[in-house]
């Protein structure tokens, strides 16, 4: 059967469970009334204190005691047993100045991966997960629809074309089983083994700075490091090791980046570390590998260091500066069919900074600038170009599990490579975007 029907039956099997979890909940709080508390056995979610009672006089009764007060509403408890669920609803309207009309790609904006449609309303995700915390083993499950699980269903970034390794949304590059699959996952984490944890099968990747869901990110878009440099998840073994108070170290054994099937028989390996100290932490992160698909000839190689600050005295600010490093060592086929041989070596390089500032409980604005050298013209096609970007978000929590966020982007370069109507002949490409994110989950 293939893997997104499993999701399917599976997303139903869930939403059911819970469903019957959150009714259970809510008639066993209803049945439970004031008058009968004495003798009924209260939990401490629903029992009300009980009142003191004075003593009577000899000469007149005493006055009723007044009743206590209602306890309040338990909030909702997304689980069922030992298994958190968790999910999000995460849609936006884009609009895009340049009016693009690309004939291979009409209304589409450049250099993004998920919010790529233009000036058009447009589902990111739709996203369920199912996790249990290794006691001593666990699992997490994510489940997903929408543009951005569209991508991790074609193999982006694992597509080697023309000499390149950047986001081709083409069914060639992999299967499109694992089209609405994120992460699947068991975690292994021995109870004396001084916070060891391995996890075998589908996981995110360590690098970069942002993640895939949206409200875990200061702003709405994704970076360009995001989208050109990193890859989104791996299939293979993860391992972390704390090895002092601070530091956590970790090895990896992958497929290869962002597919479940391997395109080669080599493995790619990833060493990850990560710094935490009071006010700061610091996440490197190196990958390594062939990722040429049919031969194990040409290596990729990534570097990304990420350095994320709060200041002490500070505490509404928050920021981070992400440097990536990328190269990729391309192969081609023997004239004789027999084989491969290393070709040229394409790179690129990156740094992004982020500042945000939580204002009030409720509202906060954040802003990011990055500068990307294209070397090898692997994303824009020409050699040695520039890239910047420039964006600043407005976010606004409407209520516990919902906010909204508005974000102003520009991104600009040093050739006519963003299209504006049907022809490319602009150098730079703004964006007005408006999104609204509702999730729940046991931390919402």
């Amino acid at each position: 059967m293939p893997v997104f029907q499993k999701a399917n039956k599976l997303i139903a099997l869930s939403a059911f469970a819970l469903s019957a979890t959150l009714f259970h909940a809510t008639t066993m709080r209803a049945a439970t009334t004031s008058a009968d508390a004495a003798a009924a056995v209260s939990t401490s979610a629903d029992a009300a204190p009980a009142a003191d009672v004075a003593t009577p006089e000899p000469q007149a009764a005493a006055p009723a005691a007044a009743p206590a007060p209602a306890a309040p509403a338990a909030p909702p408890t997304w689980s069922v047993g030992p298994i958190a669920f968790s999910g999000l609803v995460d849609g936006y309207y884009n609009f895009n100045a340049n009016h693009p009309n690309n004939p291979n790609n009409p209304n589409q904006n450049q250099l993004r991966n998920f919010d790529f449609d233009a000036n058009s309303f447009s589902l990111n995700m739709v996203k369920l997960s199912m996790s249990y915390s290794p006691a001593p083993v666990g699992f997490q499950v994510d489940l997903g629809f929408g543009k951005a699980f569209s991508a991790f269903g074609t193999g982006v970034t694992s597509c080697n074309q023309n000499g390149g390794y950047y986001n081709y949304f083409t069914p060639q590059c992999d299967s499109q089983n694992d089209m609405h699959l994120e992460q699947a996952y068991i975690a292994w984490k021995p109870t004396k083994a001084k916070g060891f944890e391995a996890d075998f099968g589908e996981f995110v990747t360590s690098a970069s700075a942002e993640v895939i869901e949206t409200m875990n990110n200061p702003n709405y878009s994704r970076s360009l490091l995001f989208t050109y440099f990193a890859p989104y998840y791996h299939m293979g073994l993860r391992t972390s090791m704390p090895v002092t108070k601070k530091e956590t170290v970790g090895l990896q054994i992958v497929n290869g980046w962002n597919n479940i099937t391997d395109n080669n028989e080599g493995k790619t390996f990833g060493l990850t570390s990560l710094y935490t100290a009071t006010n700061y932490n610091w996440a490197l992160n190196y990958y390594v590998g062939p990722e040429n698909n049919n031969t194990d000839v040409g290596y990729r190689n990534l570097i990304d260091s990420t350095f994320n600050w709060t200041p002490a005295k500070m505490a509404k600010w928050t920021g981070y500066v992400n440097y990536d490093y990328l190269q990729n060592r391309n192969s081609v086929q023997n004239g004789s069919g027999t084989g491969y041989h290393a070709t040229n070596l394409v790179h690129q390089q990156g740094i992004a900074g982020e500042l945000r500032y939580q204002a009030t409980g409720t509202m906060a604005l954040s802003g990011r600038y990055e500068y990307v050298y294209d070397a090898s013209g692997v994303i824009t096609g020409f050699a040695k170009a520039s890239l910047e970007e420039f964006t600043v978000t407005g976010e606004y929590k409407m209520s516990q599990g919902l906010l909204a966020r508005l974000e102003y982007r520009r991104d600009s370069t040093d050739n006519f490579f963003f299209y504006k109507g049907g022809a490319q002949k602009a150098k730079a490409q703004s964006t007005l975007e408006f999104g609204v994110v509702a999730f729940f989950g046991p931390t919402h």
